[in-house]
C-alpha cells in the first residue's frame, strides 16, 4: 500500500515563481559583480585584521582592498547597464501614452493642411 502511495506522489513540485528569470547577459554580470564584491569585502577585513596586528601585509592588502573597491564599484554598475541595453535591445516595447504630445512633424503636417492660401479658398 505505501508503494503506491509513494509512486503517486510525485517526487518534485514546481512552485509558483513571483519573479521571471534574469536574462543571461545580466545574470551573468550579477554573478560577477557578486564575486568581486564579496572577494574585496574579504580584502577589507584581511586589511583590517592585519592593521590592527601591525603586519607588514596591512600596506599591501589595504591598497589592493582600495583598487577592488573601484572594480567593485563599476562591476556593479555593469549589472545596471547590461540589464538596460538588454530591456532596449530585446524586448520592451516602447508606445507613446495617451498624454504624450504629438511630435513636431505630425503638428507641422496639421498646421500645413488647416492653412490653406487664401487662392486656394476662394
Amino acid at each position: 500500500m505505501e508503494d503506491e502511495t509513494r509512486s503517486a506522489r510525485q517526487l518534485w513540485v514546481e512552485a509558483e515563481r513571483g519573479r521571471r528569470r534574469m536574462p543571461d547577459p545580466v545574470r551573468n554580470a550579477a554573478v560577477r559583480a557578486v564575486m568581486i564584491t564579496s572577494v574585496t569585502l574579504i580584502q577589507a577585513v584581511v586589511a583590517f585584521f592585519s592593521t590592527v596586528a601591525g603586519s607588514w601585509l596591512a600596506f599591501p592588502v589595504t591598497v589592493t582592498a582600495v583598487a577592488s573597491t573601484v572594480v567593485a564599484t563599476w562591476s556593479v554598475l555593469d549589472v545596471w547597464i547590461t540589464r538596460q541595453v538588454w530591456r532596449q535591445r530585446n524586448g520592451v516595447v516602447s508606445e507613446p501614452s495617451s498624454t504624450a504630445r504629438p511630435s513636431i512633424r505630425s503638428r507641422r503636417d496639421d498646421e500645413r493642411v488647416d492653412a490653406t492660401p487664401l487662392s486656394e479658398a476662394a
